[in-house]
């Protein structure tokens, strides 16, 4: 748990804070996984009670798991044959209803303290290091096609740090106020935005969904989460972490979709209030211009920001450093932010046989 002490915050650039309470988080610890270590024993169990089943994984908006026609499915990338979460995507009309439900609750959620919002993923962090590790590690394994030093990383260690760190940040970011001046007193309130975020999340990294639907929502905003499809299970188990941490219902609403359709109807909604987003270029660039096209009407100006993946093609034979660039990819599977695609000449092949070099 996190330990708070009493301390005294100094003025710094013009600001003027006050007495408060400095939240002391660390790292979280990167666990070895070594034979005959609890946390290995504790993985893999959580891998074979995997093994062959697929789970069920509804929308969600506010408590009501909704699903429609259109199902789908999240493959284990190793292992194709394996359906590892059954999951549908929301329509236009869901859409549109979980934008009115959150837009609703954004009013209590941003007038709660911001210590009782950080609670939320300072709790759901210790949960993410405790009892719900192996889990969310498996899932992201299996789902996501990640070594376990890969999934420990982000899934894990990742993750809580950025719930753990975003927490304390947030608490401390409010005792800074501006200074006052004689005759008056100053001060600011930090607000969240008058409308919903759009979570936009990618294919490859766990900490990276539950950061972007998280982090809004802790600063007071509601948030309409679109995970993506290859990492539905590994979301899925993150997004229940929240609300088993007190996350109220309707701040995050877990809306699996088509990409199109989610795009084209949170930049047609009144109410959009912002995009967080990682993913592709060409995708970061639509949003945009799909917002620039209905800034008229916008109860506010969105803000939009994140980040984009961009694909380089390349030919070329099969070289020493050819066959390790091409091994690594093999290594690493589809676990990787920047992804190479390769044709090769001459009918060369690459096998695990060719990677003795590679880690």
């Amino acid at each position: 748990m996190l330990r708070v002490r009493s301390a005294l915050c100094h003025s710094w650039r013009g600001f003027r804070t006050f007495p408060c309470a400095a939240v002391e988080v660390k790292n979280e610890p990167i666990l070895g996984f070594n034979e005959g270590s609890p946390e290995r024993a504790e993985l893999q169990k959580a891998l074979d009670d995997l093994k062959g089943k697929t789970e069920e994984i509804p929308c969600v908006v506010g408590d009501e798991h909704v699903w429609t026609k259109d199902i789908r499915y999240q493959l284990s990338p190793f292992n194709h044959s394996h359906k590892l979460a059954k999951f549908c995507y929301a329509d236009k009309d869901l859409l549109n209803k979980a934008i009115l439900a959150s837009v609703a609750a954004r009013r209590e959620w941003d007038l709660k303290p911001i210590q009782d919002r950080a609670q939320v993923l300072f709790k759901a962090a210790d949960i993410i290091s405790g009892p719900k590790r192996a889990e969310i590690l498996a899932k992201t394994m299996i789902g996501q096609g990640k070594t376990v030093v890969q999934a420990e990383i982000d899934a894990a260690a990742e993750l809580i740090d950025f719930f753990r760190f975003n927490a304390k940040h947030a608490v401390e970011l409010e005792s800074q106020q501006p200074l006052d001046s004689d005759g008056s007193t100053n001060t600011m309130l930090y607000r969240g935005l008058e409308g919903f975020v759009a979570a936009v999340a990618p294919f490859n990294f766990t900490a990276i969904g539950g950061n972007l639907a998280g982090t809004p929502a802790l600063m007071g905003n509601v948030v309409l989460w679109k995970p993506s499809d290859t990492a539905m299970s590994a979301s899925y188990a993150v997004y229940n972490v929240l609300r088993e941490s007190g996350l109220p219902p309707n701040i995050i609403q877990f809306v699996p979709a088509d990409g199109p359709v989610f795009g084209d109807t949170i930049t047609s909604s009144e109410h959009l209030a912002g995009i967080n987003f990682t993913g592709s270029v060409p995708t970061f660039k639509r949003l945009w211009k799909q917002v620039a096209q209905n800034l008229d009407i916008y109860k506010n100006f969105p803000r939009v920001g994140g980040g984009g993946l961009e694909q380089h093609r390349h030919t070329l034979a099969v070289q020493p450093v050819h066959r390790q660039a091409l091994c690594a990819a093999l290594w690493d599977s589809r676990s990787w932010s920047f992804v190479t695609q390769t044709r090769i000449e001459h009918q060369a092949v690459v096998t695990p046989q060719h990677c003795d070099a590679v880690p």
